[in-house]
Order: C-alpha cells, then structure tokens, then sequence
C-alpha cells in the first residue's frame, strides 16, 4: 500500500490565501471581499498588490454576498472571504434569494470550519453548512483535505461558471497532496488500493483515513481511500467502482451526519448498488470549547475512530 509523509504541517486557509494571492496575478477579473476577517482568511497578500479589487465590507455579511452578487453582472468573478458560519448561516436567504437563484459566478470561500475551529466553541463551530450549501440548486460545494489542495481548488474556481461554496479550516494540518496538482472540479482522487474496504473521506478527514488505513493494513485489512473534495457534485462512479469491489463503506467528515457527504453516499449507494455503510461524523449535535485534537477524539472524528467503524462495516458485508 502506498505510504503517505509529510515535512510539514499547515493552515488550509493559508492554502487559500495564497491561491487568491495568485488569481490577483493572473486573472483581472477576479476582486475579493472581506467582512472584517482579513488576517483570518489570509487576504493580504491579495490586497496588497490589488487594492482596488477588495472591497472591506466590515461585519455585514449579508450585504457582502449581495455585493458579490451585483457585482457579477460587470463581469467580475467575486471571492468572499468570512467564518463558515457566517459564510452560511447568517447569510442563507441571500445565498439562496440572490446568488444561487439566479446562478450568479459568485465564489463564498468559507474558513474555520467544524470542530477545528477548536476554543471558540459551538457557537462559531459550524457542522451544517455542507448540508445548506449543498440543497441549493447548482452550488458546488468543496471541502478540501491540505494546504496544496485549498491553493489548487482556489485557483480552479475562479474558471467555474457558477456559485461555489469553499470549505477549509483554521489549524495546521499535514501537507501530503502534490503542489503541483491539478484540481479537478467533481472528480474524486484515489489515494491507495485496497480489497476489503472503502473509505471516503473529506477535508481534515483524509489525512486521518490515511493513518487510519495503515493501521489497518497491519490488521491484514487493505482499505481503499478515496478524497472526496467536491461533495457535489459528487463522483459516483469512482464511489461505485470501489464498493463494487471492496463490499462495504466508511465516509468520514468533520460534519453532523445528517446532510454531509455520508448522506450523499447512501443516496448513491441505495439507488444504484445498496452496501453497508458506516458514518463518521458528529452525531446530531453542536460541538463546544477545547483544542481540535481533544474534540476530535471525543466526538469521534480521528483515525481510531475510523479503524473501529471499518472493523465493524466488514462484519456486516
């Protein structure tokens, strides 16, 4: 099984800092939005060398995507930067009334997402917004796994046609993708080979589906991993492919369970080919106050929680 390493650990919202950082280089079109959260989302470089493409909006989020929409219509391709929370669920009536209704080539890019967010606690630990996001018609929804990938699905997006929803995060995770890669809207990337199981993951799931899998393969257990990305659209062929195989499923995200990528599996998987399935996700619940490291392991989101699910998929093929 292919052994992945890393020599560094890294904030996906840097990723996307320094994807925007680059857009600003070569795609004029291309103007930034910000409410109040510059530093956090890692714009500066952005605004430094375009201070006439940013637009500082101050804490109106709502207004900020209306702009962003406006200014779609001039032909300009806006990237909003604020809190995932407040990237959704402070603005889902004009998300929905006036980008996602009228297909306007807006681009929310959302930071601090899920638990990770860590001491900020529930409030700002939003674990619904790929669930909001993905209902609208025509949105795309990314999650993306490390800092390469954050920097490579940011620079794709801006050629997308379309409002996109960007998911990234706060703490430093392993770098482990390729900084050459090329991000491919929609199209699920396999990371090893296995016979007795799939894992889908997404987001800083991945990096604990591969830890998870090598555990696994000294259990004499070979797990297939498959980064999911992009949850919608979701990849069904390369989801189907491995089940075919493999027999069972575990989808792991850093998401409440209902309305995550886990849901838009068993979709696929009920239509087309039923399998056993597990979930790793937050159980129906809001999270709260303590480092990332401890309320991934308590609410079960880390790569023991992924070996055990594994082990009793397989019991159930």
């Amino acid at each position: 099984m292919k052994k992945y390493t890393y020599t560094e650990k890294k904030d996906t919202r840097s990723g996307f800092g320094a994807g925007l950082a680059e857009l600003g280089r070569t795609n004029p079109n291309v103007v930034a939005l910000c409410a109040d959260l510059i530093g956090s989302l890692k714009m500066n470089e952005f605004i430094d060398e375009n201070p006439d493409r940013f637009f500082q909006i101050g804490i109106a989020e709502a207004n900020m995507m209306c702009i962003a929409a406006g200014l779609t219509i001039g032909g300009k391709i806006p990237f909003t930067g604020t809190f995932a929370n407040f990237s959704t669920g402070r603005v889902y009536d004009q998300i929905r009334q006036s980008i996602a209704y009228s297909n306007k080539n807006v681009k929310i890019c959302a930071s601090h997402a899920g638990l990770t967010l860590g001491e900020d606690g529930a409030t700002h630990q939003i674990l619904e917004d790929i669930g909001l996001m993905k209902m609208l018609p025509g949105m795309t929804v990314i999650n993306t796994c490390d800092y390469n990938q954050t920097k490579a699905a940011t620079i794709a997006i801006a050629d997308h046609v379309g409002p996109v929803y960007l998911r990234f995060g706060r703490p430093a995770v392993p770098i482990f993708t390729e900084s050459d890669q090329k991000f491919e809207i929609g199209k699920a990337v396999q990371l090893t080979e296995g016979n007795d199981v799939t894992i889908v993951a997404t987001g800083h799931l991945v990096w604990e589906a591969l830890q998870a899998s090598e555990v696994l393969e000294a259990k004499g257990i070979t797990a297939e991993v498959i980064n999911i990305h992009t949850i919608k659209p979701l990849d069904d062929k390369a989801i189907l492919e491995s089940v075919k195989k493999t027999g069972c499923i575990v989808t792991a995200e850093e998401h409440n369970y209902l309305g995550g990528l886990g849901e838009s599996v068993a979709r696929v998987l009920s239509q087309l080919h039923p399998t056993p399935q597990e979930f790793i996700a937050t159980n129906d619940t809001f999270g709260e106050s303590g480092t990332p490291a401890q309320l991934m392991e308590k609410y079960g989101l880390n790569s023991s929680a992924i070996v055990n699910a594994v082990e009793k998929v397989i019991k159930r093929k």
